[in-house]
């Protein structure tokens, strides 16, 4: 922004000397030239004056000093010169003045005025006084240097107080821009100081105003999702202490699968709280540590999970892998989370029977989670928080499980519409110990 500003000052100095200066200089010279002439026709003047009639008949005449560095003579009707000094015949411009005019114009390299002497209503004779062209000339070019040397130093001075004006504007912006940065990067106390700059100081109070509220909003937000994950933690706690003090009590076979798989869903639920406070606090904020676990192990507890759902729905649930190997570690909670929303998004909006594959990457698995069904709208919209929309869900579902897969470095997306597919990378964790993954259906 600097060299901007003082480009366009400098270029406004420039378009003002030249508008100025151009004019000037050739109205110096003009000025120049006619004094120079205005002088010779005075000094013709005052010799006419002294020149008597007689002198055709050898009364001497006595002319006035000439200009100096220049001539002054006295020319008769045959053109010859009588007296003073200058050329031994009239010239052009003498020649002219016979006809009873002042002349002036320039004859041999020399400025000339050539007045003509009357008596008796006749030109008995011309003054011709003259001065060398080239000393008005270099008068003219000494003006023009004087005139050059101002243009210089004016310029001069645009520049330093455009550069000086240029810091002035550019560095509250430079100061603002930091801050936005710091914003950016997450430092929320980083107000912009006031300015003397009306117009800059303006967008500063908005930038404070804006992060004030901001800060504001953040907290709100936060505050609720420690409010709302407190308040189903300790729930959640009561419900699991009871449910195994219900296992270590009941011995009816029939109601322990169901205890237990109570019990389950209060443990993942429980899971699913911490990711979300964890999400809420910061997103870029390190992850605990989680349990990782093989691909075999995590496909076996989905299957169990989800089994009966579909099945109350009469629909069909089939996992398994390719060419993934089963012992390779991923991280259980975050992607059982995402594996959950994915599979409940099938459920609720797809149709027809729902499979979940596990492919290798070399570097990353990729969990493949497919239906029968279509998505509908924009790909890049299925994930935005609040998008609502027909095909296979929208809105925080989807949203919070790229979040969750942001947070282990890996990716959700939607690599086909029909059938509809999600797709979840995960990068490799490492290899443990389970056997090979079983199909399931």
């Amino acid at each position: 922004m600097r060299q901007r500003v003082v480009r366009v000052a400098l270029t406004a100095a420039l378009v003002a000397v030249v508008l100025l200066a151009v004019p000037l200089a050739l109205a110096i010279r003009s000025s120049l030239y006619a004094g120079q002439r205005d002088t010779l026709e005075r000094a013709a003047l005052a010799a006419a004056v002294r020149v008597s009639p007689d002198y055709a008949t050898g009364d001497p005449v006595e002319l006035p000093r000439a200009p100096a560095g220049g001539h002054l003579g006295l020319y008769d009707p045959q053109q010859a010169k009588r007296a003073g000094s200058g050329p031994g015949t009239a010239d052009a411009p003498v020649h002219r003045a016979f006809g009873g005019e002042v002349v002036r114009g320039q004859s041999g390299g020399d400025l000339v005025a050539a007045v003509p002497v009357s008596h008796a209503e006749q030109v008995i004779g011309v003054v011709r006084a003259s001065s060398p062209a080239g000393a008005v000339r270099d008068r003219v070019l000494a003006a023009w240097a004087v005139l050059l040397g101002v243009t210089v130093v004016a310029l001069t001075i645009a520049v330093l107080v455009a550069r000086r004006q240029a810091r002035a504007l550019a560095a509250p912006l430079e100061n603002l821009s930091r801050h936005c940065r710091a914003v950016a990067e997450g430092d929320l106390n980083a107000w912009a100081a006031p300015n003397s700059i009306a117009e800059i100081d303006q967008v500063a109070r908005t930038h404070n105003a804006m992060l004030r509220s901001l800060s504001e909003l953040l907290r709100r937000e936060r505050d609720f999702a420690t409010n709302a994950s407190h308040q189903l933690r300790t729930p959640l706690t009561g419900l699991q202490l009871t449910l195994e003090a219900g296992l270590a009590q009941d011995d009816d076979t029939r109601l322990r699968p169901v205890l237990t798989e109570a019990l389950d869903t209060t443990h993942r639920l429980h899971h699913t709280v911490e990711e979300v406070l964890r999400l809420s606090r910061s997103p870029d904020r390190p992850r605990p540590a989680a349990r990782d676990i093989g691909v075999a192990h995590l496909l076996l507890e989905t299957q169990e999970h989800w089994h009966g759902l579909f099945a109350a729905d009469g629909r069909r649930l089939e996992c398994g892998t390719h060419d993934a190997p089963a012992d390779v570690l991923v991280p259980g909670g975050p992607v059982s989370e995402v594996l959950g929303v994915l599979l409940d998004n099938a459920r609720a909006h797809g149709r027809g029977t729902v499979r979940l594959v596990v492919r290798d990457l070399n570097d990353a698995l990729a969990f493949d989670v497919s239906d029968e069904g279509a998505a509908e709208g924009e790909p890049a919209q299925l994930f935005d928080r609040g998008h609502t929309g027909g095909g296979h869900g929208t809105g925080i579902g989807l949203a919070l499980a790229s979040e969750l897969a942001q947070s282990i470095g890996g990716r959700l997306s939607l690599t086909r519409r029909a059938p509809a597919t999600f797709t979840l990378l995960v990068p490799v964790r490492g290899v443990g110990s389970e056997g090979n993954a079983p199909a399931c259906g």
